[in-house]
């Protein structure tokens, strides 16, 4: 069992700890409503407009996570030149994230996830619809992402890679990120839909539907998600692999140790799990920066992802949260 006292130690390492973060930029906009009337044109409720919130979704929320948490987060993407993507670079700068090497594309629709979320003045508000504005960066657009990869790289402890599948990460840029990283610093990565297409990474952080999409087959008990985690990690020649669960925790596997298999920190208080993935990797790559090992690294994670979901819509948390996360959780050590 890993001590609390170690822990609190990474944690309070966290501060200043660069980590470079490529990936798909994503706008997460929350409109928030309270129910009014059904519509007379259709069978639909209509909703009171109430506000809107623009957050950082996908890569973009890591690297908002990796800001609160105290990193220095190196941001690699791309936005369109358009409302939605000087309104996610105005939520990245808000959270402290400099975008000097975030691309802004002429004539590309910012990839924007809008969520009508409704409830009662006093109560928790519920996602009721979403609809997704979705462009694909073309094969070979933007060479120099790469040299933008190399140069932060340079000069992080660790790297994290999001992929959501629209064109940004390539494994051509992910083989150039983890060349140029100091040596012992390590490349996270998590994919929606191509893992194994990204070539060798030193970690991969799959959650249980992407691990069955690679499996074959759903893995239920906590042998067979083990082996499918660890046939992953030797696909792709990483060091470890870390598979959320949902709430069932999560199972890190790592190259020589038994599996570690952690229960859900805070089941009983999930208020919305989105963003969620992006929270355990940002956690994962900025301990692994801070000094942590695989298995303090998703332990860290497995307490940011327990935290972020007490929150609504697409959440980061404080050091101070983490802090009193690991003086809560009992499979942590005295």
């Amino acid at each position: 069992m890993i001590a609390r006292r170690r822990l609190h130690e990474i944690v309070d390492g966290f501060a200043g700890r660069r980590v470079v973060v490529y990936g798909d930029l994503v706008l997460d906009r929350f409109v928030l409503g309270t129910p009014k009337r059904i519509s007379r044109e259709a069978p639909v409720i209509i909703l009171r407009f109430e506000e809107q919130r623009d957050l950082p979704g996908g890569g973009a929320n890591a690297l908002a996570n990796v800001a609160a948490l105290g990193g220095t987060p190196l941001a690699v993407g791309v936005v369109g030149d358009d409302e939605a993507g000087r309104a996610l670079l105005a939520a990245l700068s808000a959270h402290g994230v400099e975008c000097a090497d975030v691309v802004v594309e002429p004539g590309l629709r910012t990839i924007t996830k809008v969520r009508l979320l409704a409830g009662g003045p006093s109560a928790l508000k519920f996602q009721v619809a979403r609809f997704d504005v979705e462009d694909h960066l073309s094969a070979g657009c933007h060479p120099d992402l790469g040299a933008r990869l190399s140069r932060l790289a340079a000069t992080a402890g660790a790297a994290a890679v999001s992929d959501y599948g629209y064109g940004t990460v390539t494994a051509d840029n992910v083989a150039r990120l983890r060349a140029a990283l100091p040596p012992g610093a390590l490349a996270v990565a998590d994919s929606r839909f191509s893992l194994t297409g990204l070539g060798q990474v030193d970690g991969a952080t799959p959650n249980l539907e992407e691990l069955a999409a690679l499996a074959g087959r759903i893995p239920s008990s906590d042998g067979e998600v083990a082996a499918a985690a660890e046939a992953l990690r030797g696909r792709l020649g990483a060091r470890f692999v870390v598979a959320t669960r949902g709430s069932h925790g999560l199972s890190l596997v790592e190259a020589g140790r038994p599996p570690l298999h952690q229960p859900v920190f805070g089941t009983d208080q999930v208020a919305d799990v989105t963003g969620a993935g992006d929270t355990v990797l940002a956690t994962i790559a900025l301990a692994l920066a801070a000094g942590a090992a695989p298995a303090e690294a998703a332990t860290l994670a497995n307490l940011a992802g327990g935290v972020v979901v007490t929150k609504l819509g697409t959440a980061t948390l404080a050091a101070e949260e983490l802090h009193q996360a690991i003086e809560l959780a009992p499979f942590v050590g005295g």
